[in-house]
């Protein structure tokens, strides 16, 4: 659209949409990933087409940057003490998916393709690519669901060795094409250096850059980091596209070199993190822009072959490798699912096939082009629903749970403007009129306490309070929920049949009568860190009414103020 057509417009449509599709997505228990990437297809070709191709590709930079940072601060989490604990185990579990993966792919796209005139050079080059798994797109996932546990831990080292694997795999995969086909343009001698000198150029300028990154950080103010970190990284970037190397490779040698040469490598990273946030925002709702689904539709056969294969491939080659190394169950079941998500590798990979043999490029750009929009879509929904299923999610990112209502806001801010010009809507009266019974909430029903696991983490999603009221038959007071001590228990599927809202109530030592003063309820809420205090029809027959919220209360007082204060000042005047 012509609207649309300066790049600021285009940066701020980009932002605009990414903020309603995370809120969307928030919402809809999806992972965010997933909201930014629908809402890229929406903006894209395959959509509404708002964003141009000329300002699309000057923002490859910055998208470029966004997956460079996120392999940086999943390199720093892998110092070697830690490496040497994990090691042999994330070893074994990527060598068997990787060889399961590679040969599960390669011999079915073989079978496949022979029906199309495919040979076999396609379906080793298809099985070399099959083993990237999308850093970024995994990473953020998992780091938007505060996961931590074995799986998680997994998930992250296998992305690691996936990407890596994929491109030294691909390189001998092109050397036997060299070496037996004779049809590769160019000498075995151009083979050989591509390999030779590709892969081991990526890790060193990491290395350099992350040597010069622990050192500055050494000897500058940690004020000073993010300047440095942001020179260094986008030096990187520019180093690596002059130079020809995988930057990809490279962000990840430099934060694994942090990780080992710096005693500040997790304050490093926090220190980018939040640019790294906001580049992925961006790098996600452009790669969903990029997303083709005509390409996706014209894959076909070919397309849906591929797709049964990776899963297939990926799923029992970390289910086999798994079971060898007597790995638990969660491991066996759902690591596999974490590493489904493909793009930038093996989108970048496949450009390469082009470049080197464009006969391959025509067969294997546009099915992997076509493939992705499956797996970048389908990716963070399966990550999340593993992490879940193995239990590695805390209660509190589980469940979307805010405190208060749009309306509420929306409600909030109108009152505050209307009193700066001295129109207070708010009916006042004394506090020492005020009682609990003008100021409870009736229509917040309590918990049942025979109700189940399942039936408590609704209720916690449905509700914007942070203490719940546990009754009985008779609607008598059990105990409370407080949402702050449930949401520090992991989110384990094994217990969700098992416990119930009896099971996780403690007893309510703050409670109001309707008959009780506002004043009480301040003294109450003083003392005591709840949200809401649950209310009783009296002390004689003490049945549960409704809540009185501290956020009620304090509004009324705070009109008080304001309102005396206002009246303070004209008198002066």
């Amino acid at each position: 659209m012509e609207i649309f057509s300066h790049i600021a417009l285009t940066f701020g449509l980009v932002l605009t949409a990414a903020l309603m599709a995370g809120t969307l997505a928030d919402l809809l228990h999806l992972p965010k990933v997933t909201g930014y990437l629908l809402i890229g297809v929406v903006l894209g070709p395959s959509g509404l087409d708002l964003l141009q191709d000329a300002h699309v590709h000057e923002l490859e930079p910055l998208t470029k940057l966004a997956i460079g940072l996120v392999l940086f601060g999943l390199g720093c989490h892998f110092p070697i003490s830690h490496m040497r604990r994990i090691g042999k185990r994330i070893l074994r579990l990527s060598i068997g998916e990787l060889l399961i993966t590679f040969l599960c792919v390669s011999l079915g796209m073989l079978a496949v393709g022979s029906f199309f005139g495919n040979d076999w050079k396609s379906a080793l080059i298809f099985g070399a690519l099959a083993l990237a798994t999308a850093p970024a797109t995994t990473v953020l996932v998992l780091k938007e669901s505060e996961s931590e546990g074995p799986l998680t831990e997994a998930a992250e080292g296998l992305v690691i060795l996936n990407n890596l694997g994929s491109i030294i795999v691909f390189e001998l995969v092109f050397l036997v094409i060299t070496l037996v086909g004779g049809e590769f343009p160019g000498s075995l001698l151009v083979g050989l250096k591509a390999f030779l000198t590709s892969v081991p150029a990526s890790l060193a300028l990491g290395v350099a850059t992350g040597l010069v990154v622990s050192l500055g950080c050494s000897l500058l103010s940690n004020t000073r980091w993010l300047v440095l970190l942001v020179a260094a990284n986008t030096f990187l970037l520019g180093l690596a596209e002059v130079l020809e190397t995988n930057y990809m490779l490279g962000y990840l040698a430099m934060g694994l070199t942090v990780a080992n040469s710096s005693d500040d490598a997790r304050a490093i990273n926090s220190n980018i993190d939040r640019l790294t946030g906001f580049l992925c925002v961006i790098f996600f709702v452009i790669h969903g822009a990029e997303l083709d689904l005509n390409a996706f539709l014209q894959a076909g056969v070919l397309g849906v072959a591929y797709i049964l294969f990776r899963v297939l491939g990926k799923y029992v080659g970390v289910f086999t490798a798994a079971t060898f190394s007597h790995e638990p169950p969660a491991i066996r079941s759902w690591l596999g699912t974490t590493l489904l998500a493909q793009a930038g590798a093996a989108i970048a990979l496949a450009s390469v096939t082009a470049q080197r043999d464009p006969r391959l490029g025509e067969i294997i750009q546009p099915l992997i082009l076509g493939t992705v929009v499956v797996f970048e879509i389908a990716g963070p929904l399966l990550i999340r629903l593993s992490i879940l299923r193995a239990g590695e999610v805390p209660l509190a990112r589980a469940v979307h749970h805010t405190s208060s209502t749009p309306l509420d806001e929306i409600m909030k801010l109108v009152t505050r403007i209307l009193v700066a010009f001295g129109k207070d809507p708010r009916h006042r009266r004394e506090p020492t009129e005020l009682k609990v019974s003008d100021l409870v909430r009736k229509n917040v029903s309590g918990v049942d306490q025979s109700a189940s696991f399942r039936d408590v983490i609704s209720l916690i999603e449905h509700s914007h309070d942070n203490t719940y009221a546990v009754t009985n038959d008779e609607n008598a007071l059990v105990g409370i929920i407080r949402y702050d001590e449930l949401s520090r228990v992991m989110f384990d599927q094994s217990v969700a049949d098992l416990v119930r809202a009896d099971d996780l109530c403690s007893p309510a030592l703050w409670k109001l009568y309707l008959g009780d003063s506002a004043e009480t309820a301040v003294k109450y809420f003083r003392i005591s860190n709840h949200d809401c205090i649950p209310v009783l029809s009296g002390e004689d027959q003490p049945r549960y009414v409704g809540v009185l919220r501290r956020r009620d209360l304090m509004q009324y007082f705070r009109g008080r103020l304001d309102s005396e204060g206002e009246s303070s000042n004209t008198s002066s005047s």
